[in-house]
C-alpha cells in the first residue's frame, strides 16, 4: 500500500493544526508556510477533513481551522482513512464479493497485511505525531 502525497500532506496539515490546537483557529495560509506545502493544495485536502467533521472552518478575520477533538483524541488511521479511504492492500479484504474468497490461497496474507497496518495507523494519536515533530524541529530547526 503506497500513501498519496493528498495523505502524507493531510498527515503534516493535521500536525499544524494539532501544534497549535489550544492557540485556537489558524489560517491554511499560515499552515502552508509552517509545513513548506502550497497552500492550493491545502484547500483541497482540507475540504475533506471539514465534510467530515475531525476539522472546523471559521470564517472573517480571526477565522481559519481548528480541530473539533482533542489531537490525542484523533488516530493517523481516522486521518488516512478520510483522504485515502481503505487501507486494505486489496479490495476483496474490504469486499468480500470475489467468488474465491473462501479458497484462496492468498486471502490471508492480505488480511494480516491490514490488520497489522490498521494497528499501526490505529494506536498512534495525532498529539503523539505532534509532539514527534515538535521533538525534531527542535533537533533540526528549519532553514530560515
Amino acid at each position: 500500500m503506497k500513501i498519496s502525497t493528498k495523505g502524507r500532506y493531510g498527515i503534516r496539515l493535521m500536525i499544524s493544526l494539532a501544534l497549535h490546537y489550544e492557540d485556537g483557529t489558524i489560517a491554511l495560509k499560515s499552515i502552508a508556510k509552517e509545513q513548506d506545502i502550497s497552500e492550493k493544495y491545502l484547500e483541497q485536502i482540507i475540504n475533506p477533513l471539514t465534510k467530515s467533521g475531525i476539522v472546523k472552518s471559521y470564517r472573517g478575520a480571526q477565522g481559519g481551522y481548528i480541530l473539533t477533538h482533542d489531537p490525542k483524541d484523533i488516530t493517523i488511521g481516522e486521518v488516512l482513512r478520510i483522504l485515502e479511504g481503505s487501507l486494505s492492500p486489496v479490495d476483496c479484504i474490504d469486499h468480500k464479493t470475489c467468488p474465491h474468497v473462501g479458497s484462496c490461497a492468498s486471502w490471508s496474507i492480505w488480511k494480516k497485511m491490514k490488520d497489522a497496518l490498521d494497528d499501526v495507523v490505529d494506536n498512534i494519536s495525532l498529539a503523539e505525531l505532534a509532539e514527534d515533530y515538535k521533538n525534531k524541529q527542535n533537533i533540526c530547526p528549519p532553514h530560515s
